[in-house]
């Protein structure tokens, strides 16, 4: 099992009552820390206001921050935990995806889920569709974008989004795409649709044995299909709070996602405490547990 890491940017509040300035200039020395320590991805969320309440305090735009990120780190996968489908027309999300894997060097990972944090929509004029609808316009979303990052125009017409003869140049450098992520615990619709579009599913906020549980329900969404449940990668972001202490009972948190067969663990331990010391920390229990964390690198030089 792989480890990655939460970057800050702010939409947790550990940037509350920063300067901007400081606070981004932390987010970049921990990106470039993260990838020295050994662990295999980054990842941000997207976001527009702070968590619970939205407050006046720093939350830094995603794309926006995973493309400074690939500018600071040279190996380590990126991507989103995860994109708010409603956010974005999806064909632009599909240029966005495709021109960051370019950027990155073919390390971005599509994540995307049908969004929930209703503040955010009503504020910035999307409304707030009930979830039906946010989960079907997750599923022309997913068509458009897999039909974008393929080969050649693309057309589609859906209840919720439609495409016609549209060009997405350049494609990307990962074949045939950049991995796609569903990202959601539900296991009527969201599963289905990672089963038919993903590459991998994160479920949110579970305990390993909840994973465990629902190995079967995942693998029975795959066959449902005729897809080969082994070809779903399933990943785990945790609780923040199960990972907020060193120790044997995080390291053996750790090695619990390990035995469960989760091919990735994404946390966030640096949410309390934004420092390079905390991240380091955090690797040692990671790799006391058996992770499978990469050879430190030098992290690349600032400037």
């Amino acid at each position: 099992m792989q480890v990655g890491l939460l970057i800050p940017q702010g939409w947790k509040g550990e940037f509350d009552r920063w300067d901007p300035a400081a606070a981004w200039a932390r987010t970049m020395e921990l990106a470039r820390d993260a990838e020295a320590l050994g662990f295999e991805s980054e990842w941000v969320f997207d976001h527009f206001h702070t968590v619970p309440e939205a407050t006046d305090e720093i939350t830094f735009e995603s794309f926006t921050t995973l493309t400074a990120m690939a500018m600071v780190t040279r190996r380590v996968r990126l991507g989103h935990m995860v994109i708010c489908n409603g956010f974005r027309n999806p064909a632009l999300t599909a240029k966005l995806a495709s021109t960051l894997d370019v950027v990155s060097g073919g390390r971005f990972e599509l994540g995307i889920g049908g969004g929930w944090k209703e503040d955010e929509w009503l504020a910035y004029g999307y409304g707030f569709p009930p979830l039906s609808q946010r989960l079907g316009s997750l599923h022309d979303g997913l068509e458009v974008i897999t039909r974008m990052l393929a080969p050649g125009r693309s057309t589609y017409r859906g209840n919720h989004a439609r495409i016609d003869g549209a060009v997405n140049v350049p494609k990307g450098i990962q074949q045939p795409r950049p991995p796609i992520i569903v990202g959601g615990n539900g296991p009527e619709v969201t599963w289905r649709l990672a089963a038919k579009y993903a590459d991998e599913l994160n479920v949110v906020y579970v305990s390993p044995a909840d994973v465990a549980a629902d190995m079967p329900i995942i693998r029975a969404r795959c066959e449902e299909i005729g897809r080969d449940p082994a070809t779903l990668k399933v990943s785990l972001y945790s609780r923040d709070e199960d990972v907020r202490t060193p120790g044997q009972e995080r390291v053996d948190l750790v090695g619990q996602c390990i035995e469960v067969g989760l091919s990735r663990l994404v946390a966030f331990p640096t949410r309390w405490d934004p420092t390079r010391e905390t991240q380091a920390r955090f690797a040692e229990d990671c790799r006391a547990a058996g992770a499978e964390m990469i050879d430190a690198v030098e992290p690349l030089a600032q400037g």
